[in-house]
């Protein structure tokens, strides 16, 4: 048991620490990495013909956020801590991709480890103003709700009136979605900056003042195929 305890208990100091500090920014392959991650993740989630983000929603999405591995541990005290990408719409198409943090915690009687993909989708203005802070914490500064799944749903819920954003997870292939809340999300300007080879704000770019890298187009290609496919459904 000790051996089992020893390994999860180190992993979820780690992630606890590594929520709190700030890492020095990764080489540029680590980043191009993250994007091709994020890439992937997208397509395999609405390739797949049934359990995906409904048309409706992406018809309406103003920012998509993917953070693809995110890791989660816990040994009564729960740790979670990834980093993603996120591009949002602007009037000629959508936004160059920034770099993000989230982390969170949780206390209780729980005891394991995981690696769980993440989507954030903006389904409003409000959303989009969140994503354009340093740090935010969703169901705290930014309200949220789990998305509803199906390509085809009509997503009747109380979302319509009151999320600003919608949260999805990925785990051992099954994709639904999860409550975050209590979960931060936080700009990761080194990143951004050690990928862009030059200091933006995130305003700018997420506001498409900035070029789209080369490195970062299919992710950005992908998330605006899904905007005009479900327009194209209706």
């Amino acid at each position: 048991m000790k051996k089992l305890i020893s390994p999860i208990l180190c992993l979820v100091v780690l992630l606890a620490s590594s929520s709190f500090a700030q890492a020095a920014a990764s080489s540029k392959q680590e980043l191009q990495q993250r994007m091709d991650a994020a890439k992937v993740v997208l397509d395999q989630i609405l390739g797949t013909s049934d359990r995906t983000i409904p048309m409706n929603i992406l018809e309406m999405a103003t920012c998509v956020g993917v953070v693809p591995g995110m890791k989660k541990a816990a040994f009564l005290f729960g740790a979670q801590y990834g980093q993603g990408v996120v591009t949002c719409r602007t009037g000629h198409g959508w936004s160059a991709p920034v770099f993000i943090r989230m982390a969170g915690g949780s206390f209780g009687f729980q005891i394991g480890g995981q690696s769980t993909d993440l989507i954030l989708v903006a389904v409003n203005s409000k959303g989009f103003q969140d994503l354009l802070k340093s740090k935010f914490q969703i169901g705290g500064d930014a309200s949220a709700a789990a998305g509803p799944v199906g390509r085809d749903s009509q997503a009747a819920t109380d979302w319509k009136m009151n999320a600003e954003l919608l949260t999805y997870s990925r785990s051992k292939g099954l994709f639904a979605g999860i409550d975050l809340d209590g979960t931060s999300v936080s700009q990761n300007t080194a990143d951004t900056t050690a990928y862009f080879g030059a200091s933006h704000s995130f305003t700018s770019i997420l506001k498409g003042s900035v070029p789209v890298p080369a490195g970062a187009v299919p992710f950005v290609r992908t998330v605006a195929k899904a905007f005009v496919d479900s327009k194209d459904r209706k």
